[in-house]
């Protein structure tokens, strides 16, 4: 049988194919509020994946950023499907996405995928160990800070406004002199800290079950990031929010510049 690591990675690249193929047409929107929409290639490369998901594992539940929760009621496995990360950036014909898919098992995250559709490529994990697989081979992921690129989120919600924002990151000196700023908005920056082209990430945000965050903070773990909440707490506890770091010393200053501007938990 195949096994969950490898389910995530060929659902991913189920999903990734359509988002390819459908990348440059007219693609009809799905207006969801608050300036945030879907397009047919969201809708179409999720089916993609939910295929996958159903032939091979019928009684899990799973959740889809377009169709919700579907499957049976209360399955402790639950697959967590973001089909098009990078929804504007894929609208205006950039092609900075991602496609992610995460099994949650009870309260942990035992396999994910991560599948840049461009570069022909995916960030996978079994829960374990953490690659990338392109043209049929994988390469282990070695986390490094060596790019001092540090990737931060601008996008919405931020619910430790106005005590943090993200974007005064960018105007921290001390940031400044020693990290390099990116924003892509999209969770393949997340991978990318896994795989060493970023030194970090930086959102706020309550990330418990995020099908946009599931895979990379999957992929980081298994890959030896160091991953916490704002202010070095347990993921998904207390102010929320996810520092991502290839390694402690840049972390540790990560933490030290975001202290600056949100004290820390009493």
């Amino acid at each position: 049988m195949t096994t969950d690591g490898e389910l995530a990675l060929t659902a991913a690249r189920a999903g990734a194919a359509v988002v390819r193929n459908m990348y440059g047409t007219s693609l009809t929107r799905f207006d969801k509020g608050g300036g945030d929409f879907a397009t047919a290639a969201d809708v179409e490369a999720e089916k993609a994946i939910l295929d996958v998901l159903r032939g091979a594992r019928p009684y899990d539940g799973v959740v889809g950023e377009e169709s919700g929760r579907t499957g049976p009621h209360g399955a402790e496995r639950v697959w967590l499907v973001d089909p098009l990360c990078g929804t504007l950036n894929y609208a205006a014909r950039s092609m900075l996405v991602a496609v992610n898919v995460a099994l949650r098992v009870g309260s942990e995250v035992t396999a994910a995928a991560s599948a840049d559709p461009f570069a022909g490529e995916v960030f996978w994990t079994d829960g374990v160990d953490a690659y990338a697989r392109r043209d049929g081979e994988d390469q282990r992921l070695t986390p490094s800070s060596g790019t001092r690129l540090v990737d931060v989120n601008l996008d919405p919600p931020f619910p430790n406004a106005p005590d943090f924002r993200a974007a005064r990151l960018l105007a921290d000196a001390g940031f400044a002199g020693r990290f390099r700023p990116r924003v892509v908005s999209t969770t393949l920056a997340v991978a990318w800290v896994a795989a060493g082209r970023r030194a970090a990430y930086v959102t706020d945000g309550h990330l418990r079950d995020s099908v946009h965050f599931a895979a990379g903070i999957a992929l980081c773990r298994a890959a030896g990031c160091v991953v916490t909440g704002l202010h070095g707490q347990p993921p998904h506890t207390g102010a929320g929010g996810l520092v991502v770091a290839a390694d402690r010393e840049t972390h540790a200053a990560l933490l030290e510049i975001i202290g600056r501007q949100a004290p820390r938990e009493r």
